[in-house]
């Protein structure tokens, strides 16, 4: 099989995070929640993970890196935990559902929530957005790269279109691990990671970055191994927010990966950038196909074969030529709609694919269009 479906979840990985995952497995520890002498190894280990992510973002201070089961619980923190009624918040129609449906619930709450548009060229409209913002706007929130089109926002012209109060809170779903991410310089107050994607860990990682103003309130309630006899969540992060027994095999793995992208990262993004490019020149080339992305650093080129319903056409190329891509409108319904898109095939990659696998998912494309 050729896969080509990253940005949902990394298909491969560096041998240093399976090592890591593995190894985890094997310990029975339950991070900082014993003091006998395993556990408390497995909490140092999970320290040096936090230690690493905040370096390597930019973060703010070790104690704001907190660790999820994956972005979407990353956002829902960074947003529930932060917004209450009467506040003002905007957004952009290119954002994933993790995003959208909790800022939809907090509309049925009395929060009031401006999109912001797509601009000709099918990116977010940095200026239009910068017109829904007023003195009350609580925070921006915004993905640091479509994962429809592959296209990115100018986080750091938004920044500077807010004011002094208002938070800017990124998703960094399709980002993370594919730039530089450097959440002081871009003014970020929060940073949610996924950590199976680009950042190369395994399922059931995520987390969120966060700054000194940002104080989210907790979203689940539970053990913490601090203050047991606190019936209320301890006032000190992460605790806070870290209720329950940590994914530690995960945050072992990820980071690994966040050490392997130190090395490899700018490789990778031109590795990348190449494939991307090579897809996207080819495609248009081929009748039947349209084409809605340009070469990108995330690997991401959507697409559509006129005439042939996106999930179909996902099938097919499964079925038939052992090409895994993603049809549908990939949890962005806002993004298609902007689009006029009732549905596109995405293709994913990563630094571990190869030109000769874009090579052929486009003898794929041009056989199913009939060229």
């Amino acid at each position: 099989m050729v896969y080509f479906d990253n940005a949902a979840t990394g298909g491969a990985r560096p041998d240093s995070v399976i090592s890591a995952a593995s190894a985890a497995l094997k310990v029975s520890a339950n991070p900082g929640r014993s003091g006998h002498k395993l556990s408390i190894a497995c909490l140092e280990r999970v320290y040096a993970v936090r230690k690493v992510l905040c370096e390597f973002f930019g973060g703010y201070s070790y104690d704001r890196v907190i660790f999820t089961k994956n972005c979407t619980e990353a956002l829902n923190i960074a947003i529930l935990g932060t917004l209450k009624e009467g506040d003002e918040v905007v957004t952009t129609v290119a954002e994933h559902n993790s995003v959208l449906r909790p800022l939809e619930f907090l509309k049925n709450k009395g929060v009031k929530v401006s999109y912001a548009p797509l601009n000709a060229d099918g990116e977010v409209d940095v200026t239009a957005l910068g017109r829904l913002v007023t003195r009350k706007t609580r925070a921006a929130v915004v993905t640091l790269a479509s994962n429809v089109t592959g296209t990115a926002p100018d986080v750091a012209k938004i920044k500077e279109l807010l004011p002094e109060s208002c938070l800017l809170i990124c998703d960094g779903a399709q980002a993370c691990g594919h730039v530089s991410i450097d959440m002081k310089t871009l003014g970020i107050d929060a940073l949610a990671v996924a950590g199976h994607k680009g950042m190369l860990g395994i399922q059931g990682s995520g987390a969120l970055v966060f700054s000194e103003r940002f104080n989210p309130a907790p979203v689940l309630y539970g053990g913490t191994g601090s203050e047991s006899n606190n019936l209320n969540m301890p006032d000190f992060y992460p605790d806070r927010l870290e209720s329950g027994t940590l994914n530690y095999p995960a945050i072992v793995a990820l980071g690994e990966g966040a050490v392997y992208l130190k090395e490899n990262m700018l490789s990778d993004a031109q590795k990348i950038i190449s494939m991307t490019d090579f897809l996207c020149e080819n495609l248009q080339k081929i009748q039947g196909v349209k084409l809605y992305s340009k070469p990108n650093p995330f690997g991401i080129v959507t697409l559509n074969f006129i005439n042939n319903q996106s999930e179909f056409a996902a099938y097919t190329l499964s079925e038939e030529y052992g090409i895994c891509v993603r049809g549908g409108l990939h949890c962005a319904p806002l993004m298609h709609k902007a689009l006029s898109s009732d549905g596109l095939i995405r293709v994913s990659l990563s630094a571990f694919n190869t030109l000769n696998e874009c090579q052929a998912f486009l003898d794929a494309a041009a056989r199913m269009c009939g060229n």
